[in-house]
């Protein structure tokens, strides 16, 4: 089955250029122009991933990931200016799970959102394995937290927590691998696909596993799943 992929930008040469290369790579590709158009289309539709520009018109990017956010998990891969670092901190603070910066090589797009939509799919697709092999199917549990991960669903003491593609990918990661200790170069080359991380890159786990504590522990700063070992990166384990 084809993958579908929604591309949000005003500049309709960029949106057509980019369109073509994913679609003669036979992904279904639909276009939206502004922010409105793009929250709508997003709404009426079930997208394999977002391509989103940070500048739109009538609502900017920013917006548009955060009310995206609010009912669907889709991976969103922002667009931002090159070298504006606060842009793309801003964009993962608003629920993104990756950014490319402009101008960027159209290569470079397919590669990423590629990588992503196949780990999406992978994980999905594990989950789904397992709920035909095991007893407790597609199911990791720590204490009160549940990872579900046919359905990619995340409960704790029976309360559902919405989480993004790669806050969800990151959290099971860690689970799967109880006391671990994950440096956030290696984070970034396992759940976001890098093969050679740049050491500005590294802010992205940062931020995502700042979210994610914000959603999953009762106190961010002394939290009881997500750990930090200092100077090296992030393990779990289900107790402080």
């Amino acid at each position: 089955m084809a993958k579908k992929v929604l591309v949000v930008d005003d500049e309709k040469l960029i949106v057509k250029g980019i369109r073509f290369s994913l679609e003669q790579d036979d992904m279904e590709v639909d276009c939206a122009y502004d922010g409105e158009e793009a929250v709508a289309m997003a709404q009426a539709k079930e997208y394999d991933i977002i391509l989103l520009d940070l500048m739109l018109p009538k609502l900017d990017g920013l917006s548009v990931c955060q009310q995206v956010r609010e009912f669907s998990s889709v991976p969103i891969v922002m667009l931002t200016a090159k070298g504006d670092d606060l842009d793309k901190i801003l964009g993962l603070e608003y629920g993104a799970d990756d950014y490319i910066t402009k101008p960027f090589n159209i290569l470079e797009v397919k590669a990423r959102l590629k990588a992503i939509m196949r780990r999406t799919a992978s994980r999905t697709e594990t989950g789904s394995k397992g709920a035909a092999a095991e007893a407790n199917p597609g199911r990791v549990e720590a204490g009160d937290l549940v990872l579900e991960t046919d359905s990619r669903r995340l409960t704790i003491a029976g309360r559902e927590i919405n989480l993004t593609a790669k806050e969800f990918d990151l959290l099971l990661l860690l689970l799967n691998n109880p006391g671990k200790v994950f440096s956030r170069e290696s984070l970034l080359t396992l759940v976001w696909g890098y093969e050679s991380p740049n050491p500005g890159d590294v802010r992205t786990v940062d931020v995502h596993i700042r979210r994610l504590r914000e959603k999953i522990e009762e106190n961010p700063s002394d939290p009881k799943y997500v750990h930090t070992k200092w100077g090296v990166g992030y393990y779990f384990s289900g107790t402080k």
